[in-house]
């Protein structure tokens, strides 16, 4: 078939067209979306019309295919207006990771390079302390020392709470209560 005949038949359908779409639709906006979408498709697949059959009743087939296929794509779609469904869905998001992997690689930067270095040894790399110390050169004690304090610190930049060390850190800062000394000399309440 021409195309310019084509395109004038299936114009002229137009009207007919957009009155089965409002009976189909009860809206006069879907009903225009239907008829544009249907127009889109009759004209997509022009090739597989046969010339002198109805084009008529072809095009009112497409028009219902596409109606019955969007309300079948709608049917598995929830209406959540208030977010109540969606909120069931949810997951933690990913980025919260994200922003604290970079708050620890800036905090490890902050470090001395010493005290980078023997932690990601024993930390990152799953070195011993003796394995590290002799990666290092250090004595094994210092060794811990630096993984120590640089545990400390970094935890201290980015804000996480390690209850061991701070203990530690709180028994320090706090003066040494006295402890009552007892006189060796004199007479307990046993002895008589």
């Amino acid at each position: 078939m021409d195309t310019n005949l084509f395109k004038a038949e299936l114009v002229a359908l137009l009207p007919k067209l957009r009155g089965l779409a409002m009976v189909l639709t009860g809206s006069a906006a879907a009903a225009d979306d239907l008829v544009q979408d249907t127009m889109v498709r009759a004209w997509r697949f022009r090739e597989g019309f046969q010339e002198g059959s109805n084009m008529a009743a072809w095009v009112n087939r497409i028009l219902r295919n596409t109606f019955y296929t969007a309300a079948a794509a709608r049917r598995n779609v929830v209406q959540d207006v208030d977010g109540k469904y969606a909120a069931q869905l949810s997951c933690k998001p990913e980025q919260e990771w994200r922003v604290k992997y970079g708050e620890l690689l800036s905090a490890l930067r902050l470090l001395t390079p010493e005290a980078r270095e023997a932690l990601l040894l024993v930390a990152a790399e799953g070195l011993s302390y003796e394995e590290a110390a002799g990666v290092v050169g250090c004595p094994v004690g210092t060794l811990k020392s630096r993984v120590n304090r640089a545990r400390e610190r970094l935890a201290e930049l980015i804000d996480v709470d390690l209850p061991k060390a701070n203990q530690r850190a709180a028994l320090r800062a706090a003066p040494a209560a006295a402890a009552p000394v007892r006189n060796a000399w004199a007479p307990t309440a046993n002895a008589a």
